[in-house]
């Protein structure tokens, strides 16, 4: 009996949803649905982005609730949305590019690997690795100036803040020009620093983002193997049940697949906002820093380092861990099944993905 069961359960497998390639989709559907389903993405994670920014150019370690509501008591409920304009305007053009990238590299990539003989797995998980190294470096073109903008605006109410690193800078001080809005940023920096200012951090985003795109698409494609390989079969339901060559195959519904999809995303953005946060800190710092009044640049990289290091030690540069850690995990959930729904409402052919 058990030994009849046993054979029965081996017979059965997971049929995983084949991925909806770049050449199926509609693609005006597909940038145009993407603006909107992402901006709302943005709207809702957009005040921890600025809690994770504040904590990391602050000398001593708040916690996040205090931090938060030191915001809300000094600056209101806006002061969580500082800067929010500046980031919306250029998510748009940023996430096409991103998008663009990701799907066509994915695409060419993932039949290059079949066919030199990588195994469908393999050749899924270098695919993705490459998608999200080049995605991460196209999106950085158009997303560094408004990084530097947005992140000036978010911590200009940071007068404790700015109090404390301009001391420990030597003089150099995050927002110590007070700037009415992103485009007055944009025109003030430009006018100081020339195109190096908007592009501050450039070379450390490309470090920090472009390596973990690639281990975040690579780790999400595995996890989503090893989820559907260990929990899937309990997943289906027995009426996805379909008979081919004697092999019982589950297929799942849309719900189950999104479940699996959002559950592998969280997973491997926590492991990247981890490996990738003393960069991030680092990035975060070189791009809100000013110069003195005399003209001096701010920090390298090397004094940002030794600077966080003589504040408080190495564990200065994880400083913001956790809202980074949730904003990276949410929005990864988040993002990706945003990003999976709008690839089913772009695809040409709805009827084979029912």
């Amino acid at each position: 009996m058990s030994l009849d069961a046993s054979e029965e359960e081996s017979a059965q497998e997971v049929e995983i949803p084949a991925d909806i390639e770049w050449k199926m989709l509609d693609k005006s559907k597909f940038f145009f649905l993407g603006a909107a389903l992402f901006s709302g993405v943005s709207a809702t994670l957009y005040p921890i982005v600025v809690l994770k920014t504040r904590q990391q150019v602050a000398q001593s370690q708040l916690s996040c609730i205090r931090t938060a509501f030191w915001i809300v008591r000094n600056e209101s409920f806006r002061g969580l949305y500082r800067g929010f304009g500046t980031s919306l305007t250029g998510t748009i053009p940023a996430r096409a590019l991103y998008m663009a990238a990701l799907e066509i590299t994915k695409s060419n990539v993932g039949t290059a690997a079949i066919r030199v003989g990588l195994p469908e797995p393999t050749a899924a998980a270098v695919a993705n690795a490459a998608a999200g190294l080049s995605a991460a470096v196209a999106a950085q073109i158009v997303w560094t100036p408004i990084d530097v903008v947005s992140q000036r605006l978010m911590v200009q109410g940071d007068c404790y803040g700015q109090s404390v690193i301009r001391h420990k800078m030597n003089n150099t001080s995050p927002s110590s020009i007070k700037y009415l809005n992103g485009i007055d940023a944009f025109r003030r920096i430009l006018n100081v620093d020339g195109l190096r200012g908007l592009y501050r951090g450039f070379g450390i985003s490309i470090l920090t983002y472009a390596p973990s795109n690639a281990v975040w698409w690579a780790s999400y494609s595995v996890a989503q193997r090893l989820v559907w390989d260990g929990i899937g079969f309990y997943l289906c339901k027995k009426d996805d049940e379909r008979f081919e060559n004697g092999v019982s195959a589950l297929r799942p519904d849309c719900r189950t697949v999104m479940a699996v999809q959002g559950a592998s995303a969280f997973m491997a953005g926590g492991v990247s906002a981890v490996i990738t946060m003393p960069l991030d800190t680092i990035k975060t710092r070189l791009q809100v820093l000013d110069g003195d009044e005399n003209g001096r640049k701010g920090p390298t990289f090397g004094q940002t380092l030794r600077n966080l290091i003589r504040e408080g030690g190495w564990t200065a540069c994880y400083r913001g861990l956790w809202p980074r850690w949730a904003s990276m995990s949410m929005s990864a959930t988040t993002m990706i099944t945003t990003y999976e729904i709008l690839k089913r409402l772009s695809a040409k052919n709805q009827e084979g993905l029912t």
